[in-house]
């Protein structure tokens, strides 16, 4: 299977993960599990493109692309159903947009890619918040943490007579709690990362000449 087809896989996966955990409540643990199954093939893509010598800048921007379909499928989802801020998936949304719309210009205009050695970032300090192994596995790590604390969420309230013993009411209302903690969180994370790109990419923003092909578009 090639890096393409995983990040394909991924986007397919979350389309139906979120219909099975409307299911019920063994439906909602099995859709639990492949929650960490799409967000661990989001590292697999990356590593079979460099086993099989495949990377191209194309196949960064797709499993980007990728990415943000994934996690949007997810925020859109829970907050439909009434466990997140409908602020949270605007967030998300608009950040997203802004900063694709950038790396976009970098890239048709100078070929700079989002990561790797033309990255369009200017400085190590915005390189290391936006592109470092270190803060991408953290944010992943985050994002998957959150939705699978969503997840488990709708799981127990969805089981009905099947709800485990040790779910009681305050369990249930301190996970609340702490599960709205770690959104909001990850929409700092996400901003922590895109604001720098918005910076570093702010010629492409302010540009006094907007090129025509766009103008005309």
């Amino acid at each position: 299977m090639t890096p393409n087809n995983i990040t394909l896989a991924r986007i397919m996966m979350s389309f139906g993960i979120i219909i099975i955990f409307q299911l019920g409540f063994y439906w909602g643990i099995a859709a639990l599990l492949l929650t960490l199954i799409v967000f661990y093939m989001d590292a697999l893509d990356g590593y079979v493109a460099r086993k099989l010598g495949v990377a191209s800048e194309f196949g960064a921007l797709f499993d980007i692309t990728g990415d943000r379909i994934v996690e949007h499928v997810y925020w859109i989802f829970f907050t439909t159903i009434g466990m997140v801020s409908m602020w949270v998936p605007i967030i998300f949304i608009s950040r997203s947009f802004m900063v694709d719309t950038v790396r976009y210009m970098a890239f048709s205009k100078e070929g700079k890619t989002p990561f790797g050695e033309k990255s369009m970032m200017r400085s190590k300090f915005t390189l290391f918040l936006t592109s470092s192994r270190f803060m991408r596995g953290f944010y992943g790590i985050i994002k998957v943490f959150v939705f699978l604390l969503l997840g488990a969420l709708l799981v127990f309230k969805n089981a009905g007579s099947q709800t485990p013993a040790w779910v009681t009411d305050s369990f249930r209302g301190n996970l609340i709690i702490f599960t709205n903690f770690v959104v909001w969180l990850t929409v700092g994370l996400n901003l922590i990362r895109g604001i720098p790109v918005l910076w570093d990419g702010r010629s492409y923003l302010f540009a006094k000449e907007i090129p025509r092909e766009i103008k005309e578009a």
